[in-house]
C-alpha cells in the first residue's frame, strides 16, 4: 500500500475506535515510556499534543511535570517548519495550525537531547513512520538528531508495511499497548 492508502485504512480505523477503549489503551502506551531508560533519565521530554484520536500524551506530561522534568511541545513556525517551545501547563498552549493545540509561551526550547515523542499515522515493525505528509517530523529530526525519539500507537495503527522514503527518519521504538518494536537501522 501506498502512504495515501495507509493514511485513509488507519483514519477509518481510528474513527470506529471507541473512546474509552483508546484512553485506557493511552495510558497502557504510556506507562510503558514512563518505563523507559529514556524517560527515566531524560531532564526533558519534548510531547506532541495530541487531538482528533491520537494516543493522548496526557499522562505523559502530568507524570512528567510531577517529577519536575521540562517539557516542550510543538508548533508550527512556518511553511514545513516547527519549533519546540517549553510549556509547564495546558494552560500554555492554544488551538493552533489545523486546531492542534500549540505553545503560547515565547521561550523557545534548545534541548538537543530530550526524550522526543513521535505521532504518526501508521507503522510498521521495522520502525517505518506514515506520518500526515507534511514532513514536519523528518524535517526536524534530520535537524536535530541527538535526540532519543519513541513513537507512540495504537495497535490498530500497526500494518504490514509502510513504504520509506530517503528523507523519512525513524524513530528508535514504536510503542503500542501491546508490543514495543525496536528500529535497527539506529
Amino acid at each position: 500500500m501506498e502512504k495515501k492508502e495507509i493514511r485513509k485504512l488507519v483514519f477509518k480505523r481510528r474513527k470506529e475506535a471507541d473512546a474509552a477503549v483508546c484512553d485506557e489503551n493511552s495510558r497502557i502506551i504510556c506507562e510503558k515510556i514512563m518505563e523507559t531508560e529514556a524517560f527515566k533519565n531524560a531532564s526533558v521530554i519534548y510531547v506532541y499534543m495530541d487531538c482528533k484520536g491520537e494516543v493522548s500524551t496526557k499522562p505523559l506530561l502530568e507524570t512528567a511535570w510531577k517529577l519536575g522534568k521540562k517539557t516542550a511541545a510543538p508548533k508550527v513556525t512556518g511553511p514545513g517548519q516547527m519549533k519546540y517551545y517549553y510549556i509547564s501547563s495546558y494552560e500554555d498552549t492554544a488551538p493552533g495550525y489545523y486546531d492542534i493545540p500549540e505553545p503560547v509561551t515565547g521561550t523557545e526550547a534548545h534541548d538537543e537531547t530530550a526524550l522526543l515523542i513521535v505521532p504518526g499515522v501508521a507503522f510498521d515493525k521495522e520502525c517505518h513512520r506514515c506520518g500526515y505528509g507534511q514532513g514536519f517530523y523528518d524535517r526536524y529530526l534530520s535537524a536535530h538528531k541527538e535526540h532519543a525519539t519513541i513513537a507512540v500507537a495504537f495497535d490498530f495503527q500497526m500494518v504490514d508495511c509502510v513504504p520509506a522514503g530517503e528523507f523519512d527518519i525513524f524513530p528508535q521504538k514504536v510503542v503500542t499497548e501491546k508490543e514495543v518494536y525496536v528500529c535497527h537501522k539506529h
